[in-house]
């Protein structure tokens, strides 16, 4: 009888692919191990086992595994079914869900190695350029890779160059199967048993009595040891005993002191376990109370608190009594910016027993994090993490919570699956049969509807912690103030009086922008040109930091221009603004000022949020400029006053989303002032005082926003009443995207007839030098959602058997907004 294995690759594949086993691997392999198998001419990809069976394939010969990569599974039953699940519902391959879902350096590759061969003479001058180069480089270094020598030669084509000096013998390629992940070890430093007892210890220092720098090592050892039970480093030991490594080293060498090595956490923090009991006030405890009854009939809990109304606190509740009947906990968190305020807190509750896990960290980072998740250890029994944390692979989940739920960063827009996270959570906590919290203090209209229709069970959260008021709201009319001269800058004269009070009340301010850089558009006054980016259909940004000018979607950039580039005329002006164009203006009105801004430019590092958030928090910043970043669940003890500087940036934006997302952007970052005793104060500036959603923010109501949107929405027939499929079609070729989105609209109209909108260019409709069109489908509500994606697919099946519009790719995204 013959074995066979069904093995998912990381690759966009429509099916698993099956390999060959032998008895005996058959009996050792099960599912969710990796295997090293060949795909394609020569390529080796790691797959994960996703079946052991007896059936061979029809339409081709099995190929036999390279090797077996595991011992015993990384991948749990329960993330293989959330893998089908993802993949069927986002319509993509369960391969791409593998990708997203593994760190990489699980995933091995093959990397093609070239290597110089045994040939002894090689004749010189019979080499080409490019050859003599690779040759040359190859006497330095025993081996390259393929993408070395591509930099090398600087050019993509380099396998004819080297098939060429293969066929003469002069390099060998070799395939080579490379391991990312090497676990941190540190070394350690322990005494000799022979010298432990007093008497030989009396003896040894004896010893070494003419060796006062050896003498003094050991005598630190002592000391440290004496004050902990933990194991001596030996980078501690040369640094409290005040000599070098060598020295050690002879202690070593002399068999005095034995060196080991132990794995430590590339992740550690520092904990401060806090001794404060959780008090919890009549409002948070009935809160409370509601969720836990609402858990125990196995339900989805929507929490609705209003800012500052202490939700982190019920959370930890909640997270106590899962932990207590030995469960897992996952807190989704939609913002890594909010993960260090958060670690603090949690920390101080649960101590070591909590793990962060996001993008930012390193692959070796994020491997130690799986593997403790898979064993399920003590550190992993919280895991606060952005939405990847989704795939990790839980044991026993007892409880998700999914903070600030609203917010569109839990949705996945590139590369596939497009996934959103909230949703997503639904259906994770559901196969695990644990419980589910969504939170917000401006919940998603969709959430809202589900809790309004008992889909969800809605817990009200309405009273500030410690009775604090909500912040007081004002709208400031700038195109009045503009008529009467009163704006200075971007500033109205009310915010600036507003700042300057605050600062002399050594409190601090917020101010929001939801646009970085310095201007968005820099504008020829004599022929109006703006300079465009060559690769895409936006202007370049202004960056008065590095004084360039950018493009935000590619990345390509020049330097600021002195004069226009059409006209040669010296006279440029900028328009718009953005976070670093405030900054400056500030730092112009109040030198005294200690300002900082947070945005996407200055929080590119590893712990750039972290650094900027905590200097706030410590009042080593006086004003905080910033982007949506600073709108999410931050918690900021001293803020008197936000300002958001443009309101009508957010209103003004083409999508049916535009106006609830704005009311949830302003009321979350006006959620940041006034936490503790005094009552915060907010400033709206507007060109638009009269519209609705500025008025509704003004007075805080949610119902009254979510009632218009709601009719808006049953009109125009989008979510939470219609479901929506956008396909975005993209190639390099203008005329064949064209072509081709006509075809497939055509085709989805046949059935879905006026549910069909499309094909239209999106507002940016050439992003690095391609061309994208969309077309959406609107999906009624009792129409089967099944159905549908299996018509839409054999519609995608049609297309790709066309060669003329092979080059053109078709992005499906469900839930697209």
């Amino acid at each position: 009888m013959s074995f066979f294995l069904n093995v998912i690759l990381p690759l966009p594949l429509e099916k698993r692919f099956t390999y060959e086993i032998s008895r005996e691997e058959a009996s050792f392999i099960q599912p969710g191990m990796r295997v090293a198998v060949p795909f394609g001419k020569s390529k080796i990809y790691t797959g994960i086992v996703a079946e052991v069976h007896n059936t061979p394939p029809q339409l081709y010969d099995a190929k036999p595994i390279e090797q077996i990569l595991d011992n015993a599974p990384v991948v749990t039953p329960g993330q293989l079914k959330f893998w089908n699940w993802l993949a069927k519902y986002y319509m993509c391959s369960e391969g791409e869900v593998l990708r997203a879902a593994l760190p990489g350096g699980f995933l091995l590759e093959s990397e093609t190695l070239v290597q110089l061969g045994n040939t002894k003479e090689v004749n010189e001058d019979e080499l080409g350029d490019d050859e003599y180069l690779l040759y040359e480089a190859l006497q330095r270094q025993s081996s390259l890779k393929i993408k070395e020598i591509i930099q090398l030669l600087d050019k993509k084509t380099v396998l004819p160059v080297i098939n060429k000096m293969v066929t003469r013998g002069i390099v060998v390629v070799n395939q080579e199967i490379y391991e990312q992940y090497k676990p941190k070890l540190i070394k350690y430093v322990k005494l000799n048993k022979e010298h432990a007892s007093e008497a030989a210890m009396h003896v040894l220092l004896d010893d070494l009595g003419r060796a006062p720098k050896q003498r003094e090592v050991i005598l630190t050892l002592f000391q440290l040891q004496a004050g902990s039970k933990k194991p001596i480093k030996l980078k501690n030991l040369v640094k409290a005993s005040g000599s070098s490594a060598a020295v050690v080293k002879t202690l070593i060498d002399k068999k005095v002191l034995i060196d080991f090595k132990l794995q430590e956490d590339r992740v550690s923090f520092e904990i401060n376990k806090s001794t404060t009991v959780l008090e919890l006030n009549e409002w948070q405890q009935k809160a409370l109370s509601e969720i836990k009854k609402h858990f125990n009939e196995k339900e989805v809990c929507l929490l609705h608190g209003i800012t500052s109304s202490g939700k982190t606190e019920v959370y930890i509740r909640l997270i106590e009594a899962a932990i207590a009947n030995g469960k897992q906990v996952l807190y989704l968190l939609p913002e890594i910016a909010l993960t260090a305020q958060l670690v603090a807190r949690l920390q101080a509750f649960f101590g070591e027993k909590v793990l962060v896990y996001h993008s930012k960290y390193s692959v070796n980072e994020r491997m130690e994090i799986y593997e403790h998740v898979l064993k399920a250890s003590e550190k992993a029994q919280v895991i606060l993490g952005a939405r990847s944390s989704l795939f990790l692979p839980f044991n026993d989940l007892g409880l998700i919570v999914v903070d600030e739920e609203h917010e569109t960063t839990f949705k996945q827009f590139d590369p596939a699956p497009r996934y959103n996270a909230r949703d997503a959570a639904v259906v994770l906590a559901n196969m695990h049969g644990a419980n589910l919290i969504l939170g917000s203090a401006t919940p998603s209209i969709e959430s809202y509807y589900n809790a309004s229709h008992d889909k969800y069970r809605l817990v009200n959260l309405d009273r500030r912690y410690g009775e604090v008021l909500l912040p007081e709201i004002e709208i400031v009319d700038i195109k009045e103030k503009y008529r009467k001269k009163r704006m200075t800058g971007h500033f109205s004269d009310r915010l600036l009086e507003e700042i300057k009070l605050a600062l002399a009340e050594e409190e601090q301010v917020i101010l929001f922008q939801n646009r970085r850089g310095y201007s968005p558009i820099l504008e020829c006054t004599t022929c109006g040109h703006s300079p465009q980016c060559p690769n895409c259909d936006v202007s370049l940004t202004y960056h008065s930091n590095s004084n360039q000018l950018r493009c935000h979607y590619c990345g390509y950039h020049i330097a600021m221009q002195k004069k226009c580039m059409a006209c040669d005329s010296p006279e440029l002006t900028t328009k718009g603004f953005g976070t670093e164009q405030i900054e400056t203006e500030l730092k112009a009105l109040l030198p005294e000022a200690r300002i900082g801004r947070m945005d996407q430019d200055t929080t590119r590092g590893k712990h750039g949020h972290q650094k900027i958030i905590t200097s706030f928090e410590q009042e080593e910043i006086d004003i905080l400029v910033g982007t949506q970043m600073l709108s999410k669940g931050l918690d900021f003890r001293k803020v008197r006053l936000v300002g958001i500087m443009n309101a009508d940036t957010l209103l003004n934006f083409p999508d049916f989303r535009a106006h609830e997302r704005s009311f949830q952007l302003m009321l979350q970052v006006a959620g940041r002032a006034g936490r503790t005793k005094d009552r915060g104060k907010v400033l709206i500036q507007t060109y638009n005082p009269h519209h609705q959603i500025v008025k509704q923010v003004s007075v805080n109501d949610y119902k009254g926003m979510y009632k218009e949107q709601l009719e808006d929405r049953y009109q125009y027939q989008y979510p939470p009443y219609y479901k929506l499929i956008r396909f975005t079609l993209k190639s390099r070729d203008y005329s064949k995207t064209n072509e081709a989105a006509d075809w497939l609209a055509r085709s989805l109209q046949n059935v879905f007839r006026e549910h069909v909108l499309g094909p239209e260019f999106p507002p940016v409709a050439r992003i690095r030098n391609e061309y994208y069109k969309n077309i959406l489908l609107k999906i009624p509500p009792k129409q089967s959602l099944g159905k549908t994606k299996a018509y839409i697919e054999k519609i995608m099946g049609s297309f790709k058997a066309i060669g003329a519009w092979r080059s053109v790719r078709v992005i499906i995204n469900v839930d697209p907004y």
